[in-house]
């Protein structure tokens, strides 16, 4: 690492833990210790690692599909993981009541949402004939995102009575979480991490174009092909434990660009960290807002996020340069 770039990477690990800390204090009645240890270690903290982790996840899956795909504004539900995923929520809460003992009524919500998430980004590729054009890829993504979509509303349609767990699901949740949530995640990213950092070498070549790319003696398609696998893990994993949380996936990497120098491994590991800490960040302020009472964190980062994105389109507008 450059030596200018590790004391950002340090300040945003230093936030990280400060955050995590504050976390653990915040209650439902502002900031405080708690005389039963078992608040501490077993709702509040959980709480807050899976969130920090949840939102690495999604920096991480954003970075990558904004090198992949050469587009500033892709985030990590963009090759249909998000649709996939509400439908595999949709399948399990509508018809695990009517199988008992196997089939989905074994899967549970979260896996679910993992499993439909996977299958969202497969259809998507079998949609596009591979992963060698990004171009395809991407608009097939896009369609795949439709027709789920549609299907989604469909159900809702139908299945009215199940409305409120399913809508639960769209606006993100962080109150569930436990250790066992966090463990998942953190060996989710762990390896998502490292195989996206061995493959940054093709982004740093896709950012030349693709053709240029294909002349650089690396095996561009199939480092591509991985880092789309690491995307949909990674979001699949975050969507699984915290439902479809907006923006940070999207804001994460605009947030440290400027400061990755051009390295696509810096970019990542800054975006991961970052993402960490705006959902977090988000979390602790749901908790707060309108205490007691908690709002769905993913209804705090689309305002946040697109607060984001609106001040980036001013300044571009008025010529300045971010």
């Amino acid at each position: 690492m450059r030596p200018t770039l590790f004391p950002r990477v340090l300040a945003l690990l230093v936030l990280s833990i400060a955050l995590l800390c504050l976390g653990a204090l915040l209650g439902s009645g502002g900031i405080a210790w708690s005389a039963d240890s078992a608040i501490v270690l077993d709702i509040r903290l959980p709480r807050s690692a899976g969130a920090w982790l949840a939102g690495a996840l999604l920096g991480l899956a954003g970075a990558i599909a904004q090198g992949v795909f050469r587009n500033p504004l892709a985030d990590p539900y963009l090759l249909g993981s998000a649709s996939g995923a509400l439908m595999g929520v949709a399948l399990v809460l509508g018809f695990s009541h009517a199988i008992t003992n196997s089939g989905l009524a074994l899967i549970g919500l979260n896996s679910g949402a993992f499993i439909g998430a996977l299958l969202g980004v497969f259809a998507a590729l079998i949609l596009a004939g591979g992963y060698r054009s990004s171009l395809r890829l991407l608009l097939s993504g896009v369609v795949i995102s439709v027709i789920l979509g549609a299907g989604n509303a469909l159900f809702t349609f139908v299945r009215p009575d199940l409305y409120q767990r399913f809508q639960a699901f769209m606006l993100g949740n962080t109150s569930l979480l436990d250790w066992h949530s966090v463990y998942l995640m953190l060996l989710v990213w762990i390896l998502c991490i490292a195989v996206a950092l061995l493959l940054s070498a093709a982004l740093n070549a896709l950012s030349l174009g693709e053709s240029t790319a294909k002349t650089l003696g690396l095996p561009i398609d199939q480092m591509r092909l991985g880092l789309i696998a690491v995307l949909a893990l990674a979001t699949g994993a975050a969507v699984a434990q915290t439902g479809l949380i907006a923006f940070i996936g999207l804001a994460a990497p605009h947030l440290v660009r400027r400061f990755a120098n051009g390295s696509q491994r810096i970019h990542l590991l800054m975006s991961s960290l970052a993402g960490g800490i705006l959902l977090l960040a988000s979390d602790l302020l749901a908790r707060t807002i309108m205490a007691p009472l908690e709002l769905p964190v993913g209804i705090v980062t689309a305002v946040l996020g697109g607060s984001y994105l609106l001040l980036l389109l001013r300044r571009q507008t008025c010529g300045i340069s971010v």
